[in-house]
């Protein structure tokens, strides 16, 4: 007769683990190995393979800061030189997930004779590192084309989208494996090299969170209304105006005319109080004196 017997180990994984990752050159890879040792028999072993993920959370500041830049390049062929082609983009953030879709806001301007064709790319650079060596993968991830210009001609892309497809996370805190993002938006240049602009990506595990682009904008609005923080407050006071400079002898007597008789004041009352409220504005202030140490 056989008996089974159950048990269950736990483990605890002490961090900082890379994220689970195969590559090209290499992996980041773990297991788990049993083996029961019996009297007069062979061991038996069992392995086992598990994911690990390195949570990334994309709604910290440094990743939800915007990034943006702009490059120009001029064509020279012999003696001639024609018109500069110029190239401005910006995304919203730095950190996105997977799933998620990047806007895309760039100005394409080309005052060169050749026609070009405005494009952008998603990369993954794969970094290997093993006995003081390094090998780097790129690899396209997703791409979108925008209209060919023609000479003269501008092209203004108000949040173009280029969706993030399923990929692994980044990985930046491992020793011997390296896995970094980039989004190039480049103008095509038919017979010179492309005018590129690269924009650092970080692919997450913990996605954004509802307010998290609302509070980074808020951040970014609150940092260009805070100018008047450098304004210096002046070393003396100064006393404020005389109260007959401000205030004419024709407004001080209508400010203090005299009150009505009672029998007045009381038929007042049957009538909508609002209007009979007595103003105070024209009274004069107390003097600088009497409040300035």
């Amino acid at each position: 007769m056989r008996e089974k017997l159950y048990s269950t180990l736990t483990f605890v994984l002490h961090r900082p683990l890379a994220t689970s990752f195969e590559g090209r050159h290499g992996s980041v890879r773990y297991w788990v190995k049993a083996e029961l040792h019996r009297p007069w028999l062979l061991p038996v072993k069992l392995k086992k393979e598990f994911t690990v993920f390195e949570h990334i959370d994309i709604n910290t500041p440094a990743l939800l800061s915007p990034q943006a830049g702009t490059k120009e390049k001029t064509l020279c062929c012999w003696l001639c030189t024609s018109g500069p082609i110029s190239l401005s983009a910006k995304i919203e953030r730095k950190g996105y997930t997977p799933g998620e879709s990047i806007q895309i806001f760039a100005e394409i301007e080309n005052c060169s004779s050749r026609m070009v064709v405005p494009k952008a790319t998603i990369y993954q650079t794969q970094a290997f590192y093993a006995k003081g060596k390094m090998k780097e993968v790129r690899q396209l991830v997703a791409n979108l084309r925008g209209e060919s210009l023609s000479s003269g001609k501008t092209e203004t892309w108000n949040g173009k989208q280029l969706k993030i497809p399923p990929v692994s996370p980044s990985i930046l805190d491992c020793s011997i494996i390296r896995v970094e993002y980039s989004l190039m938006v480049y103008v095509d240049i038919p017979g010179a090299v492309d005018l590129f602009l690269n924009l650092p990506l970080v692919i997450g595990t913990i996605p954004l969170h509802p307010f998290g682009s609302r509070t980074s904008s808020v951040s970014s609005q609150g940092s260009m209304n805070m100018n008047w923080l450098g304004l210096t407050l002046p070393e003396r006071l100064e006393a404020p105006p005389s109260y007959a400079e401000v205030v004419t002898g024709e407004n001080r007597q209508s400010g203090l005319a005299p009150v009505a008789a009672f029998d007045d004041f009381q038929r007042a009352l049957q009538e909508p109080l609002f209007a009979y409220i007595q103003e105070f504005r024209f009274l004069p202030p107390p003097l600088y004196s009497e409040v300035a140490l």
